[in-house]
């Protein structure tokens, strides 16, 4: 079944691409009402020409400013859109997995809201997926970021690099494409942290990246500064790896290795010299490099502890206040 209105300009176009695949644009929304009409504007002309079977889902998560006007506006105009109001602000990922689960067709592309990723450079993504690939990231050859947020995306990076345990974590963005059924490896998760790239390595091995162009940002700011990402990386790594938990085992191993020694040393000169060494310094510093081991470990248990407790919980992944779908158009 079509989803494009006789009446909209979208479906007077000429395809340029005898493909059948079928797509479902994945956007989250936050503060964006100054890029969504740009973005639906470009993604009217592009998606025409991939395929006659498309749709965009607008997820508003918990947006600030007239963005859920901005959507509903559009939704009204577009019947290909369909706009899901979230009840507060979950975060970006959560807005992507309800996004992902409402999806109707075969792939799945997700992009930003705020018009860096060209929706123009989505046939790139479909041409690698159509060669054998299940996950295919936009990689940008150059940043349009600051110092501070560019580093922070590169940690953000690494620790996903040490969950995924793949080389393409490396090239991982929020301009990606991957087949729908891969959803079905997480379809019973319900998390309150969710990160979708990890989610989709439960599912396939099969990663791929591309070169894309990433435009600067012409509205607003970036709502990830430094702190929020460096936040996210520690989340993520203690959400879903046991990393922490081994580097705490490694330190307290080390840790012991480094007592018995210190107690040889202390034995060896006690038989050597006949006495025990004078010095409190000594003592103190060993006693302080254990404790402070000791308080590292612990605090790495208790992370872990507290996700298990908000997991008991059953917080709820997102909430869906509204979803407004124009059908007045769609073909039976």
């Amino acid at each position: 079944m079509s989803i494009i209105s006789p009446s909209d300009p979208a479906s007077n176009r000429i395809k340029h691409n005898d493909s059948n695949v079928s797509l479902s644009v994945v956007v989250p929304v936050y503060n964006s009402e100054g890029s969504l009409r740009e973005l639906v504007a470009r993604l009217n002309l592009v998606l025409p020409e991939l395929t006659d079977q498309f749709e965009l889902l607008l997820i508003n998560d918990g947006s600030r400013d007239r963005s859920w006007e901005v959507v509903e506006e559009l939704a009204r105009v577009h019947p290909w859109i369909t706009g899901i109001n979230f009840m507060r602000n979950f975060g970006q990922h959560n807005a992507l997995l309800c996004g992902i689960r409402e999806a109707r067709f075969e792939i799945i592309v997700t992009l930003d809201d705020d018009c860096q990723n060209p929706p123009e450079e989505i046939p790139k993504l479909i041409e690698k997926i159509n060669a054998g690939f299940d996950v295919v990231y936009g990689s940008p050859r150059q940043t349009r970021h600051g110092l501070w947020r560019d580093l922070a995306s590169q940690i953000t990076k690494i620790a996903l690099q040490s969950v995924m345990g793949a080389d393409t974590a490396r090239k991982v963005s929020a301009f990606r494409a991957f087949r729908t059924p891969l959803r079905q490896a997480f379809a019973a998760y319900g998390g309150s942290f969710v990160n979708i790239d990890v989610l989709l390595s439960w599912a396939s091995t099969r990663f791929s990246s591309v070169d894309v162009l990433h435009r600067p940002r012409e509205s607003g700011r970036s709502n990830y500064t430094f702190r929020a990402l460096v936040v996210h990386a520690l989340n993520m790594i203690t959400g879903f790896s046991m990393l922490p938990l081994q580097i705490a085992s490694l330190v307290g191993f080390l840790f012991t290795v480094f007592g018995i020694m210190v107690l040889f040393y202390v034995i060896a000169r006690y038989l050597i010299q006949g006495g025990s060494i004078p010095g409190f310094p000594f003592l103190a510093s060993t006693i302080a490099i254990f404790s402070g081991a000791q308080l590292f470990s612990l605090g790495i248990i208790g992370e872990y502890l507290a996700r298990m407790h908000f997991r008991l919980m059953d917080r709820p992944t997102y909430v869906v206040q509204k979803i407004y779908k124009n059908t007045a158009g769609e073909e039976a």
